[in-house]
């Protein structure tokens, strides 16, 4: 079965509890749910969090072995982590940005990504049901031919 890896930074693990107004009231645990049920019985989901720069890099790397694609939402390392973007950029398969907020109606340092120099697809504005439209639009790309 293959693996598709949803990665998220910084202050995500407080999704559901962090500016409600902006991220809405549901969890990560509701993102995973979600993300399961997009990818069907043929993907299997990976979804993990952390607030640290040098552990999203070492899962990257580690995706290069395990998983078929990487569906990231890197937070506020989107606008400052070259780091992330030379691990994505050693990923082979497709890589799908997003943001459960409308970056471009927020403030301007908000409106740059590295992440996005790399990624086959951006997704920004549609809340949780972002992640949804990622998993299956990497299913979609690694799907066997019939």
């Amino acid at each position: 079965m293959k693996t598709i890896q949803v990665l998220n930074g910084p202050n995500l693990n407080l999704l559901g509890k962090r500016q409600p107004e902006i991220y809405g009231r549901e969890t990560l645990a509701d993102v995973e749910r979600m993300c399961r049920e997009a990818a069907g019985d043929r993907h299997q989901i990976r979804l993990l969090q952390s607030n640290w720069e040098g552990q999203i890099v070492d899962w990257i790397h580690e995706a290069r072995d395990t998983a078929c694609g990487i569906v990231i939402n890197p937070a506020a390392l989107t606008h400052t982590s070259v780091a992330i973007l030379d691990a994505l950029n050693a990923f082979e398969g497709p890589v799908i940005e997003v943001h459960i907020s409308q970056v471009h109606k927020r403030e301007a340092f908000r409106h740059h990504s590295y992440v996005s120099l790399r990624a086959d697809g951006v997704i920004a504005g549609l809340g949780l049901d972002g992640y949804v439209a990622a998993v299956r639009r990497i299913v979609a790309l690694t799907a066997a031919p019939a």
